[in-house]
């Protein structure tokens, strides 16, 4: 009788825990599953709690009454800041007068980046950008268990509430905003901020994200220890 056979029959809550698990997509045949002094099982999706989930967004402005998103980026890292997984960011599609009624900023900016050329070339909508990214967090995050992280991502997660709002409800009520270690550090630990890593200001949705977890792995490396 081979273990998995055995462990089917000796143990049957124990199976019928391993039939759930299995079917999630956080684990396959090969997350391992044991038994602790307690009699709990542990597995992988024990370290899929801790994983984190990175957002960043371009808008047309700043307010969240008239103001559009129209370009979401997504990645995920363990609880170390390693980057595991990442989707493609989704350019979402905006009318031509959104686009021409945003401020000065984001017409200078997002012209420059070409994003704004982006948009209105994208034929992807909020619903169906929203729909991707919830199957993307299901294959990698169990729900409600993961916080959402980025630079003031206050921001980020008022628009996301607003327009993707089954987006948001999968994810932590807690967030992670790096904006707030940043002015921390600035007044705590003046020698060691000096030498943190300088961002580019791409605007673009994907580095965003890239640099924010840079310089979050900087403050844990050089005052988190």
């Amino acid at each position: 009788m081979n273990g998995f056979r055995c462990l089917r029959t000796t143990t049957p809550l124990l199976w019928k825990y391993q039939r759930q698990v299995l079917r999630c997509p956080l684990l396959t045949r090969r997350t391992p599953l044991s038994i602790n002094r307690n009699g709990m099982t542990t597995s992988m999706l024990d370290v899929a709690k801790e994983r984190i989930v990175w957002v960043d967004l371009e808008m047309t402005g700043l307010d969240i009454e008239t103001d559009k998103i129209i370009e979401i980026a997504c990645v995920i890292t363990d609880s170390q800041l390693n980057i595991i997984a990442e989707i493609p960011p989704f350019v979402i599609h905006q009318p031509d007068n959104v686009l021409d009624g945003m401020n000065e900023w984001c017409q200078v900016h997002h012209g420059k980046s070409g994003l704004t050329e982006a948009v209105r070339k994208s034929n992807t909508t909020l619903q169906s950008a929203e729909e991707k990214l919830l199957a993307f967090l299901t294959q990698h995050v169990p729900k409600q268990k993961c916080p959402l992280a980025g630079n003031s991502i206050y921001m980020d997660k008022m628009f996301l509430q607003k327009y993707m709002p089954k987006f948001t409800d999968f994810l932590h009520y807690r967030i992670i905003d790096v904006s707030s270690v940043k002015e921390l550090c600035r007044r705590w630990y003046k020698d060691e901020f000096k030498n943190s890593p300088e961002k580019s200001l791409s605007h673009r949705g994907q580095e965003d994200i890239k640099e924010s977890i840079k310089e979050l792995q900087y403050y844990k490396m050089k005052i988190f220890k």
